[in-house]
């Protein structure tokens, strides 16, 4: 989940200005974290508090975030700012799922990924956190996805079972690298345009940084795309730089660590030591 956060900071600063290289700052004045973040840190808080996971839990869970954590960068997507905000829009003036295959649907879930002790229900209620809005298959599908590679990246699954999954379940392509993609990939806000993308940057990495660092060279929405990949880098390599750590956490809110440190209390995940 940290991991997660990582990737969406250093990818703030790149949305609107990519970067075709690996070679960057990791961070520079402006990076901080964004709506992906708020909204991780959202679904966490509903895992952990509610354990029947209803709809209406998230609902509030997803309202309170919103309202108390604007986003220092980026911002929320029009089909989810409208129903975080203008629920009135709706036709009878309550919030609905909308059909959304948006990559928000992948980069909300990463506390999915350690909270459960079997994959069905990883993968189940991965679903659930993203049907409440992006109930279209594809955005199901991304949320579920991602939330099943870092299932089976923390559980010790290698990077070739956790690839045959994946292609083999969802269909995606990962038997591509992040230098073939490169040089053809654009912006894409969809699930199907970002989480196949994301995992590729995982597969060819060698550790946590070279992750975030691939994903955010390959360009596109590059927050959301090192945040997908950053929450799988960590459940698999299990170590973040000292150094990367404590910049990040240096920008969290208290509620966020909070979280962060209830997740451990609860579940598998471990903070780096040197945050404790």
């Amino acid at each position: 989940m940290l991991g997660a956060i990582i990737g969406d900071t250093v990818g703030s600063v790149y949305e609107f200005n990519n970067i075709k290289t690996t070679e960057f700052p990791l961070f520079d004045a402006k990076s901080n974290y964004t709506d992906d973040s708020v909204m991780t840190m959202a679904v966490a808080n509903w895992l952990l508090n509610d354990p029947q996971h209803g709809m209406d839990t998230l609902e509030a869970s997803f309202l309170s975030f919103a309202k108390k954590y604007p986003c220092p960068m980026g911002g929320y997507g029009h089909g989810f700012y409208r129903w975080l905000f203008e629920p009135e829009s709706f036709r009878d003036g309550i919030r609905h799922p909308y059909n959304s295959f948006g990559n928000g649907a992948a980069m909300r879930c990463s506390a999915n990924g350690w909270m459960f002790n079997t994959l069905e229900e990883t993968e189940r209620v991965a679903g659930l956190s993203a049907a409440i809005t992006h109930n279209h298959p594809e955005g199901i599908k991304g949320a579920q996805s991602t939330a099943a590679a870092i299932f089976m990246a923390r559980n010790g699954k290698s990077k070739e079972e956790i690839r045959n999954y994946i292609s083999t379940k969802y269909g995606y392509n990962l038997n591509r690298t992040c230098d073939e993609i490169r040089p053809v990939y654009d912006w894409d806000a969809s699930c199907q345009g970002t989480v196949p993308e994301a995992m590729v940057a995982f597969l060819d990495s060698t550790d946590f940084e070279s992750a975030i660092r691939l994903a955010v060279s390959l360009g596109g929405d590059s927050d959301t795309l090192a945040c997908i990949t950053g929450g799988i880098a960590e459940a698999f390599y299990k170590t973040i730089p000292d150094g990367i750590a404590l910049k990040i956490w240096e920008l969290l809110p208290e509620d966020f660590k909070t979280i962060l440190r209830a997740m451990e209390n609860q579940t598998s995940y471990r903070l780096p030591n040197i945050l404790k």
